[in-house]
Parts: C-alpha cells; structure tokens; sequence
C-alpha cells in the first residue's frame, strides 16, 4: 500500500491528490521527516506519496498539507502566498506545490531563487501558466528578484502572514528516541508481498542469498511503477536504507565513494560541497554530474532515489573491484552482478590535469525528462600538449544498454584536437552508432545526429578550454469600493485549495457499502470480439461483479451529438482502449488487479490509424464542409506568384490533474441516482433506461478540463451508473487509463494553395483540412467547422476556399480541447503566412501587418468586423516589446554565433466567441435570498479552475448592490438548473453572467417597493420586509444570444456573437546541434474588453499560452503502428514544466476598448490566448531560417508541430545531418506512427 492510498483511503486525508501514481506530477507531494542515524540530525524531504510504501516509512513522521493549516483556525504563510498571489486556478495540483515549498522552507527558512525554482521540479500545474506560482513565493527569498514587478497591482505583498520557522510542528520526540536506538530487522506480509527491512550487511547477504531474485528498494522509484503499470509481480522485497555501510561518504585519494543507498540529493550536497573546496581540475567530472542532477526528475525523487538505481550509472566509474564499462550492462535494465550479488558502494573518480570531462543529455524537455540520447565523454591530453592520450566515450539512448564506440575511441588516440580530429570522429561515429529505422522510441536520424552533435559540443568545450509588466486598465474612477467587478479579487475557492479542504470528487467520504470499479479495455485496434473468458479474475479476492454490454438496463448507444458509440463494446472494438466491460469490487487495487486479467479473444482487422491512411482509404465522415467566398480561379489568375505546402499539427492530452471520476449513488426507489462527476456536462439517464428527470448530477469543482471533459466523461460516467444499480460505485481513472480512453485534441493535416503579390499582398487561399476524429463523430463536426471559421486567422483575403474532411480512423474518439479547432485553423494559415514572407524575402511582420482585416471588412463567412481592436493590438505589442530594436538585436547576435541562433516573430489572433451550434447558446440561473440578506446563487456552469463561479458572484454583488461575501455558490446540479449546455466556447461567462443579471434583476423589481419605502434601510431591511410581505425571494434567470445563426449552404447569417483579438510577440534561442529551444521573451496583448476581473483574466491568458507551448513546442503523442498509445502518463508525455516559462513574459490587458455585446461590456478569453504560443513556433522558425541560411539554404521549408527538439535539428540541415539519413520510407516498420 502505498502513503497516498493510507492517507486517502485509510486516514480521510483528501488534501493530498493523486494526479499520475507514477511521481510525475507532484500532486501528491508531502513531507517525510525522520532523524537520520548516519547524518546524525533531522532530515525534512519532500516526496511523492503516490510511490511511497507505508512500510518504508518506520520511524517517520509525515506531514500533509491537511496538517500545515485550515482557513477556518489559522492558514500558514505558504498556503496563504499561493492564493493571494492568484497562483490557484483549478487547484488540483496546489497542496503538491504547497509541500514542495514548506519542505523547502524547513530546510531553509530565507532560500535563493535558484532554491525556490528547483523545488518545483518535480511539480506540474495545467492551469495557470506557473508564473504567479513563482511570483507569490518569491516573496520568500532572501533577496527579491521580481524583475518586472507587474503582481503589485494584483495584491499587496506587505499584507502577508509572515513567516515564523519557530511555530513548526516540532519532530515527535518518541520517533527521535527511536530514530537513536540500533536498527532491527522488520518484516511486513502483505497480500502477495513480504516486505523485509534488514539492520545489518550480514543479514541483507544473507536474506540475498537465501531470496537471489527478491528486489532491494529503497526509494521505490524503479519498482514500484512495473508493479503497478506493467502488472510484475515481485513476492520479497528487501529494503536496506537504514544500512550503515550502504549509506556511508568517504573521501579517499581516489574520489569520493558513496554507499549504494545514499540519496540524489545527498550525492549532490557532497558534490557541490567537494566542487567548492577543491581544485577545478579534480572535479570535471563532479561538475559533470551536478549539471546532470539539475535536469534528473524532480526534487521529490531525487529525495529518495539512490546511486544504484538511477542515472549515475550510466558513467564510467570504478565500483570497487568491478569496472563500470559497457560489459556492466549485458541486457536492458539489467547488470553483470549475480543474483546474490549487491551493490556496495560507487566511487566517483577525481580527473587530473589534462583531463576533460563533460556529459550531455537531450531530452523532449529539459527538466525532469527521459533523455533521448545522452552521454559521458571524458579525454586525456598528454602533458602540455593537445595529442589525445586516452579518450572514452559513452552513449545512453542507442540501444537497449549503454554504448561505447570503441572503434571511433581507438582511432582517436594520439590525433591532435583539431579540425582533423573532428571530422575523423564525426565519420566514424555516423558508421559506428548505427539504429535500426523501427528502433524503439523512433526519432532514429535526429538520434544518430545527437551522436555527431554532442561530440561536436565536446570539441568546442574542450577546444575552450586548451585555449584557456504586465499592465490592465483599472477600475474607473468614483466605482464604489462595494462593487466589485474589475477587481482582481482572489479565486473564491483558492484558500481552500491551498490547505487542501477543497473538495474534488473522490473527496467525497465513501459509503458503507461503496464499491469500486476498473475498466475492461481492448487491446486491439480494429477486431471482433470472440470470447471474454473473467474465470481468472473471478479469483481475485474481493471481485463482486462483472459488467458487460448484456447488463446495461437501457441503450448501449451513445453520443454527445451523434448516437453513434456503444457504452460497452459488444461485438466488435474500434480501437485500442475501447471500453469493453468493468470489474466490481471492494477495493480499487482488486478490481484493477481482477481487469488486467480478463481474457478477450479476438479476430483481428486492418486498422486505419492516420490521416494518410484515411486520405488513403477514403474513409471520412459526413458530411464534408466547404466555405467558399470571391472567386479563387480568378484570383490565382491575378497572383503574381503562387506556392503550395502542408503542415501536420499534433494532438495534444488534457493532462487535467484531476483524471476522470466519478461517484454513483443509487437511491434505492423509482429508478433514482445521484452522481457525483468530474464533468462539463453529464449524459446518463439512457443507459440506464430512466427518464432524465430520475438522475440528478452534481459537480463542486474539476481539477482541470480544457474540454476532455465535455463529452468524454460520459463514458466513465454512464458505465459507473449502471454497475451502481444496488449499491454505491466509485472509479477515478489512472492516468494512464485516463489517457488511453478518453481522446485529446484532433491532429490536423492542412493542405494549402496560396496566390500572392510580389510585395506579400495575398489574393487567392484554397486550403483543405483533414482531422483525425477517431472511431466515433464526437464533437468532430464542429471542430472541423470552428477550424474553417479561423482558416484565414486574422488576414483580409479576397478569394477563399476552405474544405474540412473529418477521418474516422480506429484510434479512441478525438474531441473538445481549448480552442475547438480554432488553434489548427490558424496554424496553417500562418504556415503559409511564413511561406510567402520567406518566398517573397519579405520580412514575415511587414507581410503580416498588410494582410491584416480593418474594420468592416468582411470574413470568408460574410460577418462584418466591428469594433475591431487588432490593428490596435498590434500597434501596442510592437511597443512593449521593443520589436524593431529587438529585431536588430537578433540580426546582431545571428552573425555572431553560428551554431546558436535566435528568432522573432509576431503573431495575431481573432477567435470568434458563441456556440457553433446555435441551440447552446443559452444558460439558465438560479438565485435565493434568504431572510438573513445573504444569497445562493446557482447557475449552468461548471467551476473547473477558469475562476467562472468568482465571476459569477461578482456579477450578482453589482447587480444586487451587496458585497461578495454575502454570496455563495455550492455547487452545480441538474436539479436546480436544468438543461445545462456544456461548460465550453469560452462562453460561460458571458451566458451564465446574463443569466445571473437577469434573475437579479427580477429580484431587484421586487425589492423596489420597499427600498422606496425604507430608502435609508440596509439590505437586510429590505429582505425582511419583503419576506414578511409575501414576496418570492427566488428566482429563474435566462439568456440566450441574440442574432445568431450561419447557414453553411448559403455562406450567410451571423455565426459568432464577436471576436476576441490579441497578438502576442516572441523571442527564443535554439542550440543548432540539439534542437534545444528556449524562449527569451513573450509580450501579450489581448483585448478583453472591460475585464471582470483581471486577476483570473491574466491566469487565463498565462495559462492557455503555456497550454499552447506545449500544443506547438513540446507535447508529443505517438502511436504505434498498431494504434496503441505508447505515451501514457507525464514519464512519456511531457507538458511544459516550470523551467518552460519565457525568461521575460509580459502580459497586457488592452485599454479603453468595451465590448457592447457582452456582459458589462467584458469578453471571454479562456480559448483565444492559447494561439499566442504560435508566435514561440515561428520565432523557432525565423531562427531556423537563420540556421539554414548558414548551409546556403533559403526559401520556404516545411516545419510540422510540434516544433520538438527533433524537428528543430532535422530542420537545421548541416554536415552532420547529411551523415545521418533517414531510412526510405515502406522499407521498414516504424516503432510509431504519426496519427
């Protein structure tokens, strides 16, 4: 049993979530104290509890975010920060970053900003963009460092609980006394496990010897995920880290020599302790690891990570009496010790003169990632000369185990470091570290390019060294102090989510009674379905029930517009991870151990699992869309020029922190069912054959949905309802099976024809897209509709044609993601945007800025611009960012460096607000006073982070003329609002805030009399005068949007209520010989009209422009050929972490420009910054082009997204590349395929 399962299940500590169960995300984190026998002191950690054994932590004491402060007695200083600070949207992952910071503050009460940066390493946060994350801690550092201070509008730092180390929870004194007396050996029998802790050397030999193939654990970082995602089973476990010969430092003549149960952590202190106080020669290597460190996992693993588990072994280091050369590693993940054999200690070596050691890793992201390729190099000169003496290197990541080129090696020595040498090592490297094209992992060119790219790092680093405000507009003047719209008022729910009393839905108590329920999946892409054999499972202690398409009491069809999915497969799967059955039982350990053994048989078919495949095979849903305005033959008549491209854009994961969940509770009469659901919207009552008025849905809060949870969700949801038909079921998904089942954002292949001017005017666009829906319709249709309204982005063309084809192809059904189709649309117009600035050697913004619409204008889809703001927008990005002389400064620096170069580039957007679908656009609301003058307030949306609720009270304190505290929200339901249309189109706030506008003032109508009567009266007066009258205190709002309606055939009517605009401005780096990206500076300007509360407004624009970084930059799913997924969970998938953040972010909330058709002449925007992150895209590829122009290359190229750390040097074609071809295409299988 793990920590996290003790406290949630066991303790009803719910503070503490679990976001990953792999010690990815950091939601879990709590600190672990205990008194260290060897160190002789108390040690604070943080760690991840989702990997943590109870078992390991004897003598121990932990302490949760539960434990550090409520908001009811008194908040700590770290709670509090985080949520002034606005750092709190969804507030999933908040008590993870909480710990993180206590636990630094108890080691270190004043720390640097380095210090506050590396905690978070291991901490992932999907909402907020990280930013205020930092800002509001940065207030504990010892020196501040806010560079623009742009939060001082925000809050006021200087109102802040301080921070007093003395008022700690103190160590148990009984633990310290037990800490100090000799360890003794412990043994733990679980179910399937015995656990056993040995006190001595002899008794782990022993218990070795007497169990050869047991595991020794110690941080649980390399066993405890193959028990639980690979389904291994390990019956003994020993567990040595309170061994003193395992634990011990020692300083030889040699190096250092660290016992095989010394922690990263520690193995880093002594380290950077040698590097200070020895000489530089003596410590390349020390150097070298330290630097390594600083990218390995995160803080919380590195905490119990030991040397024997992890990367450090990946070097060339005497252990003992055992060399650490490439015969150490005979299989993957295996070592040439013997089963009986253990590892006693690592001994780093000191370098000498002469020495030069230096070790590289790539990976898709710098910090806490798996490497791609990664290596060791290390050279010795001959005194006083650059004649290679010896030279070792050793790559990680070119096959199963590590490699050393022991041919280049040899042919090396006695060369001469020059150009020579270079070239010698180069050709024999691209022979020598050869892959198959189908390796695991793919990426086989850009691999074998590392190879020459970090050796070539390494001849210059030694060549080196032988050569020895954010803004927004204020509120206006004279608003009373009691009106609180535009105010930046805290997320009303963001000191609960800093203590952890907020609750998500597996919060909830469980029932007496409650069951808990595990998918059945297939594992197959495209099959029939011919037996289900569950005998095994049905042994597995605690299964109750199996649930199969034969149970379900109502129809086994379903679908959020189309009825065209099962519930439960029952005759044939479409695709991997295809929802066949579920398994009931008492624990969810048991009816996931009971899933994973139900065995399906199958009669497999052909899959069709990309775009091409599709194109291929024709297999498209209908209807296919076109939207054609002018003549686009006549126009391309009139180009002077015309050029032609595709680009291919990715999906993207939610990566909510919260996965789906779902709590069902049947009520025993008629039918009856209460659900407690993760969801933007909920779906039920059909399949279990009951009229909607039967189920009543209920929904606190989301950690997180972005969309995933718009439609999705009801797969989960309607499976746990009909298991529940007699008692109580709960299922919150794992991430991985989260990300298995559930779709993310449609990869998009655009294809285009574009006829242009000489000076960049462009005339004539014929573009068609292509959307990998999945294997059901989904919400398909309208994303490739929304892709089509946003096919010219923000340009003025005068002869458009826009074709959408959606794909069905046999992967699990794609679906709603912030944006809608919108982010794709607009990415290729700005790819062939790109095309026509680099064809015409034009500078990309001044072919920009001439295309743009002026007011007036009209789009493809015949709808006038009015109170268009881009122009304005524009002007204003231009200026905070200094662009003209930031472009100078780029020029400068490109012909300065030629293997690093940077690029710049300004990006607008126009993203249409309303439902596609007409009939959404309506929102309902409801609102009680009670006698006591305080407000319920309930309306159709659903809080999942985006701060609607906040705005929602702030709406009904101006309406009403009362303060926000007399108002609260509970919570949404299907029994006070009915007929709810999705969270979703970013239209929640202008819907639900009329709504809410217009029951207040039905309210407010009846208040009337008795304010005229009591005008000097207090709102309490009027209320009970009221009451005491007779008078309603209750009542319904609604809103629909007026005018809207677009009709396709006719390419008329008016398909959005307006625009939000925005433009944003990027500079990034690239090192040419990795693909490394990093962005220097980003400038936002977004027109939001008169914000209703810029606090949110500003986390919403940071936070969907780090979502879009990942989109364009980072986030990579890859398929097998076979269509399963292959990156399930944040050790394959990757979103942008801390360390992603620009160096410089401005953000700027657009003055003085109102919006009349919205409420209080605000605008939404939790889907229009998202595509601001494509301005990081094509300053990565302005810079590129600056790459290419080095090997004499020009023109327009072909840059898909994401633009990853592969495609950014497969782009930068140079001698190195040409060494590394890839593979002809057809003569090989690849390891994956991009869908």
């Amino acid at each position: 049993m793990t920590l996290l399962t003790y406290l949630r299940r066991k303790l009803g500590l719910t503070g503490t979530k679990l976001g990953c169960a792999e010690g990815g995300c950091g939601a879990c984190t709590v600190m672990i104290s205990k008194f260290h026998p060897h160190l002789k002191c108390i040690v604070h950690h943080a760690v991840n509890a989702c990997l943590a054994p109870v078992c390991s932590l004897h003598h121990c004491a932990v302490i949760t975010v539960d434990g550090i402060g409520t908001v009811a007695s008194r908040l700590h200083p770290v709670q509090e920060r985080i949520a002034k600070a606005h750092g709190s949207q969804c507030g999933f992952c908040t008590p993870g970053m909480v710990m993180s910071m206590y636990t630094l503050l108890r080691n270190n009460p004043e720390p640097s900003m380095v210090d506050i940066e590396e905690a978070f390493q291991g901490n992932l946060c999907r909402c907020t963009g990280y930013r205020p994350i930092l800002e509001g801690y940065k207030t504990f550092a010892k020196v501040l460092d806010f560079g623009l201070w742009y939060c001082a509008l925000m809050y006021d730092p200087s109102k802040f609980i301080p921070l007093d180390p003395t008022q700690e929870v103190i160590f148990p004194p009984e633990l310290l006394n037990l800490g100090k007396q000799p360890p003794r050996q412990m043994k733990f029998k679980g179910e399937r496990v015995l656990w056993i802790q040995p006190s001595t050397l002899t008794e782990l030999l022993d218990l070795k010897s007497h169990y050869p193939e047991s595991k020794l654990v110690v941080g649980n970082t390399e066993v405890g995920m193959p028990m639980k995602f690979k389904n291994l089973l390990y019956p003994v476990i020993l567990a040595p880290a309170y061994i003193s010969e395992l634990n011990s430092v020692q300083h030889t003549k040699q190096g250092i020599v660290f016992g095989a149960a010394c922690t990263l952590t520690l193995l880093g202190e002594v380290l950077r302790d040698a590097v200070a106080k020895l000489p530089t020669y003596q410590t390349e290597v020390f150097k070298a690891i330290l630097e390594q460190l600083r990218w390995f996992a995160g803080k919380q693993i590195r905490n119990v990570a030991v040397c024997l588990e992890q990367t450090i072994i990946k070097y060339c280091f005497k252990f003992g009496a055992v060399l650490m050369d490439d015969n150490f590693f005979p299989g993957y993940r295996k070592t040439a010790l013997k089963p009986e054999e253990i590892l006693l200690s690592i001994e780093i070596p000191y370098t000498k003169k002469g020495q030069y050691f230096s070790a590289f890793k790539q990976s898709p992201r710098q910090e806490d990632d798996i490497a791609i390729v990664t290596c060791g190099m290390n050279v010795v000169f001959k005194e006083g000369s650059n004649i290679v003496e010896k030279i070792l290197l050793s790559f990680g990541g070119m096959a199963p185990t590590t490699v050393i080129p022991k041919t280049t090696c040899k042919k090396l020595i006695g060369s001469a470091w020059n150009e020579k040498l270079l070239e010698d090592a180069c050709a024999s490297l691209a022979e020598e570290m050869v892959l198959p094209p189908s390796a695991p992992g793919g990426m086989v060119p850009y691999r074998r390019t590392l190879t020459l790219s970090l050796f070539f790092k390494f001849y210059l680093t030694v060549k080196h060294y032988l050569a020895v405000d954010l803004q927004h507009e204020a509120v206006p003047p004279g608003q009373s102090s009691e009106d609180f719209v535009g105010r930046p008022i805290m997320h009303l729910s963001a000191l609960k989510q800093a203590t952890g009393e907020a609750v998500y839905c597996d919060d909830i108590p469980c029932y007496e009674n409650e069951l808990h329920l595990a998918l059945i999946t297939s594992t197959k892409a495209h099959a029939h379905i011919l037996s289900i054999d569950t005998g095994e499972a049905m042994t597995v202690p605690g299964v109750v029930a199996f649930v199969f398409a034969k149970d379900i009491p109502g129809s086994n069809i379903t679908g959020p517009a189309f009825y065209d999915e099962s519930v439960l497969a029952e005759k044939m799967v479409t695709c991997v991870g295809h929802i066949v059955g579920a398994v009931v039982a008492d624990t969810q350990a048991h009816a996931q151990r009971a899933a994973k053994v139900v065995k399906i048989t199958y009669d497999e078919l052909k899959p069709i699992i990309s775009i091409q495949d599709a194109i291929d095979s024709q297999s498209f849903y209908q209807p296919v869309r076109t939207m054609k305005k002018g003549d686009t033959a006549q126009g391309f008549k009139d180009s002077d020029h015309i050029l032609e491209g595709e680009i291919h854009i990715g999906g993207q994961e939610h990566f909510y922190l919260e996965t789906n969940c779902t709590v069902a509770v049947p009520k025993g009469e008629d039918g009856e069912m209460e659900l407690f659901v993760s969801t933007q919207t909920a779906l039920v009552a059909k399949a279990l054959g009951v009229p909607a008025n039967r189920i009543v849905c209920r929904v606190k809060r989301m950690g997180g949905g972005f969309g995933g949870k718009e439609s999705r969700s009801i797969i989960l949801s309607t499976v746990v309802a009909v298991a529940a038909m007699k008692r109580p079921v709960r299922c919150m998904l794992d991430r991985d099976e989260d990300m298995l089942v559930t779709g993310g954002r449609h990869p998009f292949l655009g294809r285009y024809k574009v006829g242009y001017m000489t000076s960049g005017k462009i005339i004539a666009l014929d573009v068609t897209f292509y959307a990998n829906a999945g294997n059901s319709k989904d919400l398909s249709f309208s994303i490739v509709e929304r892709a089509l309204f946003h096919m010219e982005n923000s340009y003025n063309i005068p002869h458009v044609c826009g074709t959408g084809y959606m794909c069905k192809t046999n992967l699990p059904s794609n679906t709603a993601f912030r944006g809608f189709g919108g982010p794709q649309g607009m990415m290729v117009a700005e790819s062939w945007m790109s095309d026509v600035a680099l064809a015409c050697g034009i500078p990309s913004y001044e072919v920009r800025r001439m295309n743009l619409y002026n007011e007036g204008d009209l789009t493809p889809f015949n709808q006038r611009l009015e109170q268009f703001t881009i122009g304005k927008c524009w002007e204003e990005c231009l200026d905070i960012s200094n662009y003209m002389k930031r472009q100078g400064a780029v020029e400068e620096f490109n012909r300065q460096h030629r293997w690093t170069k940077r690029g710049l580039s300004i990006i607008p957007t126009k993203f249409g607000i309303s439902f596609t679908s007409v009939f959404l656009n309506q929102a309902g609301a409801l609102v009680h006073i009670y006698t006591d003058g305080s407000v319920l307030l309930t309306h159709g949306g659903t809080e999942m982070g985006q701060g609607l609720h906040t705005k929602m009270v702030q709406v009904a304190s101006r309406a009403l003329g009362i303060p926000c505290s007399k108002i609260f929200i509970s919570e949404t339901s299907t029994n006070t609002v009915a007929n709810t249309s999705p969270t979703a189109a970013s239209a929640s706030s202008d819907l639900n805030g009329m709504a809410v506008y217009n029951a207040c003032q039905t309210l407010l109508q009846r208040l009337e009399p008795y304010k005229v009567k009591n005008p000097k009266g207090s709102w309490e007066d009027w209320v009970n005068a009221a009451y005491f009258d007779r008078v309603n205190l209750s009542a319904n709002g609604f809103y629909k949007t007026p005018d809207l309606g677009y009709n396709f055939d006719s390419n008329s009517g008016r398909a959005f209520n307006y625009f939000s605009y925005g433009v944003s401005c990027s500079e990034v780096e690239i090192d040419c010989l990795t693909g490394r990206q990093k962005t220097l500076h980003t400038t936002i300007v977004m027109d939001v009209g008169k914000s209703l509360n810029p606090a949110i407004d500003i986390g919403q624009v940071e936070g969907a422009f780090m979502q879009g970084l990942g989109l364009f930059t980072l986030e990579e799913l890859h398929y097998s050929p076979q269509g399963s997924l292959l990156t399930r969970g944040p050790g394959m998938y990757k979103i942008p972490a801390f360390g992603d953040i620009p160096v410089e972010l401005q953000v700027s909330l657009l003055r003085d420009s109102p919006n009349d058709k919205a409420i209080f002449s605000s605008k939404v925007l939790g889907e229009p910054p998202l595509f601001m992150a494509a301005s990081v895209f094509y300053a990565i590829k302005d810079a590129i082009t600056a790459a290419r122009s080095e090997s004499g290359l020009s023109g327009p190229f072909r840059l898909d997204s994401p633009a990853t750390s592969e495609r950014i040097r497969n782009a930068c074609e140079d001698r190195f590349t040409k060494l590394c071809p890839p593979a002809e295409p057809g003569t090989y299988t690849p390891w994956a395929v991009r869908v």
